[in-house]
């Protein structure tokens, strides 16, 4: 197991991700708001 996986992480390889991706994303996480009320659970967005 351990061979295979260690073949397996040579293989990979990690692209570069748009910096205007990663703010897209920082801005979708900050936007949801989740809250519980009684037994129920809302998520709604800010925007």
């Amino acid at each position: 197991m351990e061979k295979i996986y260690s073949d397996y992480q040579e293989q990979t390889e990690f692209k570069k991700v748009c910096p205007k991706t990663i703010n897209f994303l920082l801005s979708y996480s900050q936007a949801l708001y989740e809250f519980e009320h009684d037994n129920l659970s809302f998520e709604t967005f800010l925007n």
